[in-house]
């Protein structure tokens, strides 16, 4: 028998990916996450009670540092057609950002 360890990630997607993909898309959190306003499911992670201090720090940390890392947590046990509808937006919103910053440039 081949023991996994289960990451974060895995928790994350275990206990908040049913409830965010159950209610269908949701272009409002997908852009929040998108910026980097990830400070509710940061709070959601430290009062679910599954996790250390440190690992809520982790998750908070690589959050930030790449959004799209708890998009990818929170879609995980999502089917096909949802990931692609939250990609197409994402993606869309990339594109966006970087037409903002050419046009300060």
């Amino acid at each position: 028998m081949t023991a996994e360890w289960l990451t974060c990630s895995d928790f994350v997607t275990a206990t908040f990916s049913h409830d965010f993909v159950a209610d269908g898309y949701d272009h409002d959190s997908v852009e929040r996450i998108h910026r980097g306003d990830i400070d509710e499911w940061i709070h959601a992670l430290a009062q679910s009670g599954l996790f250390t201090n440190l690992a809520v720090t982790s998750a908070s940390e690589s959050w930030r540092d790449d959004p799209h890392t708890l998009l990818d947590a929170l879609l995980a046990d999502a089917d096909e057609v949802t990931v692609k509808r939250y990609e197409v937006a994402w993606d869309a919103m990339d594109r966006s950002t970087f037409r903002a910053v050419d046009e300060y440039a």
